[in-house]
């Protein structure tokens, strides 16, 4: 098969095309035949080796995947060849990603595709999705009624979290750096939005809240953003963090009596803990676009496999608005 594959990791790692052989799934795997995939920042990271979570080398990247079920292998039962289907399935240490014409994935990684949503779309579903419900849903327990911050709102996690919230009943108010940006928060569903190059979180507080605060914030972005979402958050509330590698002043927290949730999605991965309710949690993601709760947006640029250098070239320039699809075509 055809594959884009890395020989090493650093600053200077490239993606080169190569043939590696057909891979034949195991006990409790199906080989997929790609259709897509799309790029997350822990992509970027690996390649850079800035974390030690990738394959060992020569590595297949990506952990979204959407395509057909080809075969089957011992033991599966949820799935028949020809199904489609959509995951976060591989591409970290200990598995393969998605940038080949096959790949190997552990069944209960896996869901049906949407059936109101091109197959080749969904493969920008599974990881960010799955990471903003993880974070509103399983770890803070948003309630319908209740009053959302949502930092970095078009990004690839943020946009999902804004519709998930809005879908669950919430007023979500978003935090973006554009007017254009702040536009497509309000198509995404966010009921205020404010400007962080313009307007403080000290401001945007006592604007948009009285200066109650949030019952809940979701930062997407880090760093800065995590103190001011303690800042945001109201007394008693919950914040919610996918990106929490930096030091913190925790005062703020305490003083409030703030609870802080961390959100790692690739962990059932990575240690293979969770796996067996990935299915359920991706299906329920799966149930919200179907309904035509949710969607992804899409970066305006899109890219095929073998065009992964550009890909993350644009990634990294913080160009893109929303995921950055990858499409096979071949290879």
């Amino acid at each position: 098969m055809r594959v884009m594959q890395l020989t090493e990791y650093g600053p200077d790692a490239r993606f080169s095309a190569s043939e590696w052989p057909d891979p034949q799934p195991g006990p409790g795997q199906v080989r997929l035949r790609v259709v897509s995939s799309s790029l997350n920042p822990l992509e970027l990271k690996i390649r850079f080796g800035q974390v030690a979570a990738g394959p060992e080398l020569p590595a297949l990247l990506n952990a979204d995947v959407a395509g057909y079920v080809d075969l089957l292998g011992e033991g599966v039962t949820a799935f028949q060849p020809g199904d489609a289907v959509i995951g976060c399935a591989g591409g970290l240490k200990g598995t393969q990603g998605a940038l080949a014409d096959f790949m190997l994935a552990d069944a209960r990684l896996l869901s049906l595709a949407p059936r109101q949503l091109p197959l080749a779309e969904a493969g920008t579903l599974p990881l960010a999705a799955l990471t903003a419900w993880s974070g509103l849903i399983e770890r803070a327990a948003l309630k319908s009624g209740e009053r959302v911050l949502i930092h970095g709102a078009t990004g690839g996690v943020g946009h999902f979290a804004v519709q998930i919230a809005k879908a669950c009943g919430a007023e979500v108010h978003a935090r973006v750096s554009t007017s254009a940006k702040a536009e497509i928060a309000r198509q995404l569903g966010a009921d205020q939005v404010s400007l962080y190059t313009e307007e403080s979180i000290e401001e945007a507080v006592t604007r948009l809240t009285q200066g109650q605060g949030y019952d809940l914030v979701f930062d997407s972005v880090g760093g800065e953003c995590l103190a001011q979402s303690m800042t945001a958050a109201a007394v008693g509330a919950r914040v919610v963090s996918i990106n929490t590698r930096s030091t913190q002043d925790l005062s703020l927290m305490h003083s409030k009596g703030l609870s802080l949730h961390v959100v790692f999605r690739a962990l059932p991965l990575l240690t293979g803990q969770g796996r067996d309710q990935e299915a359920a949690q991706l299906a329920q993601i799966v149930q919200l676009v179907d309904a035509g709760l949710i969607r992804p947006w899409i970066a305006e640029q899109r890219f095929g496999f073998h065009q992964i250098n550009e890909a993350h070239d644009y990634l990294a320039s913080g160009q893109a608005i929303g995921k950055v699809l990858l499409t096979h075509e071949g290879i």
